[in-house]
């Protein structure tokens, strides 16, 4: 069996990346390596951002993978968010009972903030 544990991306703005998330998320980064590596821990996962040489310029693909950040407050945290300087991709909807809402980060990867799923 697998345990998913980190998720990476790879950037060659990694102080860039990692100060936005430092805001997004509201806590300074439980990693920081040399300004080259960002990780923040939540409970057994790990969410990081460091220097990749391979990359180059925004994602060309940015929704191909999304990191759902979930929040009971999905409208209040999308202006928070967009006021970080996050580009909005699609504004908050309400699908199914959940509420979703799109934004990019300074590489132009896609995130949504959701709410709460209940089935």
């Amino acid at each position: 069996m697998l345990n998913l544990n980190s998720l990476m991306v790879g950037t060659t703005q990694p102080k860039a990346l990692g100060e936005f998330y430092e805001k997004v998320f509201g806590k300074q980064a439980d990693m920081n390596e040399e300004e080259k590596w960002y990780s923040w821990k939540f409970g057994d996962f790990y969410f990081s951002v460091g220097e990749h040489s391979e990359m180059g310029g925004p994602a060309k693909d940015a929704g191909r993978m999304m990191c759902n950040l979930e929040t009971s407050e999905v409208q209040e945290e999308f202006e928070r968010i967009k006021s970080l300087g996050a580009k909005v991709i699609k504004e908050p909807y309400e699908m199914q009972g959940a509420w979703i809402a799109t934004l990019a980060d300074p590489d132009g990867n896609y995130f949504q903030l959701m709410s709460p799923w209940h089935e």
